[in-house]
């Protein structure tokens, strides 16, 4: 190789545009404890695969290059990775990714609520993702920590890695979950979502996914 086109061939290199970053893993944490009936499972889950579908969450995602993982969690030791961690580099892959949400299957049913290990098992699950800029917990639920080993460790274990936990509080079991979750759940500077009742779910993960990866709810 002459030395003009080795210097051609380094130009080009350094000319290339970089491959563009992961900025956003979001592992959404959904609650299926028995709280949560048929009825209100399926609205969570079509609820979530419409916000992954919806042009505007697609958009965004794949602008953001996520990266995105789901799982179920109830008692203490019954959390399951549903969905292992997806990119998302174009609309097609959120589209894709919403049709494999719709079609899951409930993990478990009839179980009591353990907040805390739910944090412990998707703060354990970001490892094939540490390249990505920020890793995000999204947990949502209707019901207080009443099972299970005690939250705040897990909490502490997931802020020491650098991760962030935001919630989506169902209200409608007759006490306040968002105060329960501001108070014990989320990482300093996240946010709570609230609801009245599973009815308004889809509306909110929507919002809140947009917000977690940082674009104006429109």
């Amino acid at each position: 190789m002459t030395p003009l086109r080795s210097l051609c061939l380094l130009a080009m290199t350094l000319a290339a545009p970089a491959a563009r970053a992961c900025d956003v893993a979001l592992m959404l944490s959904v609650d299926v404890s028995g709280s949560i009936d048929g009825g209100e499972y399926r609205i969570q889950m079509e609820g979530t695969a419409n916000a992954l579908a919806d042009p505007e969450v697609a958009e965004a995602l794949a602008e953001a290059r996520a990266r995105i993982a789901l799982m179920q969690w109830s008692a203490g030791g019954m959390q399951a990775l549903s969905l292992d961690w997806r990119a998302i580099d174009s609309p097609a892959d959120a589209l894709a990714l919403a049709e494999e949400v719709r079609a899951l299957p409930r993990a478990y049913a009839g179980a009591d609520t353990a907040v805390g290990e739910a944090l412990g098992f998707a703060a354990d699950r970001f490892g094939p993702v540490a390249d990505c800029r920020r890793r995000v917990i999204d947990i949502s639920g209707d019901g207080a920590q009443n099972a299970g080993l005690p939250l705040a460790p897990f909490r502490t274990r997931a802020l020491a890695a650098g991760i962030e936990i935001n919630a989506l509080a169902i209200e409608s079991i007759g006490i306040s979950i968002t105060v329960f979750y501001q108070r014990f759940v989320i990482s300093p500077g996240g946010f709570v979502m609230a609801v009245s009742g599973h009815v308004d779910y889809p509306q909110a993960i929507r919002a809140k996914i947009l917000r977690e990866i940082g674009r104006p709810i429109g």
